[in-house]
């Protein structure tokens, strides 16, 4: 749909009436206006940096404790397989038997009837 040279000037005459009515702004305001937004902006992102910041820091501090926990896990288990090695080396050895029955008469408290077959 064209419009011709008439009714193309009648609307830029009606666009720019209408537009001087509704929209007549003191250019101080509107500076304003745009520089509290833009301070609300700012605001808002630096909040959420922050808000951000914080957050990673309690994840990682979480990451970190969980990691010394299972490093000490880990040396703990190592070392019970360790000794858990040696003994079970131990009772294969020459003469392991009458060792372990050793250690086993060190385990079972007093006060428990044992049996020991030989």
């Amino acid at each position: 749909m064209k419009l011709n040279n008439y009714e193309r000037d009648g609307y830029k005459k009606y666009k720019k009436r209408n537009h001087k009515k509704h929209y007549k702004i003191n250019p101080n305001k509107e500076e304003e206006l745009l520089s509290s937004a833009y301070l609300l902006l700012k605001f808002c992102l630096f909040s959420l940096a922050i808000i951000s910041f914080i957050k990673l820091v309690h994840i990682s501090r979480v990451r970190v404790t969980r990691l010394k926990e299972i490093n000490e896990s880990y040396i703990y288990e190592k070392d019970k397989f360790k000794k858990l090695t040696n003994r079970f080396d131990n009772l294969l050895s020459l003469k392991g038997e009458q060792r372990f029955m050793k250690d086993q008469d060190q385990m079972i408290t007093r006060d428990i009837l044992r049996v020991i077959w030989r």
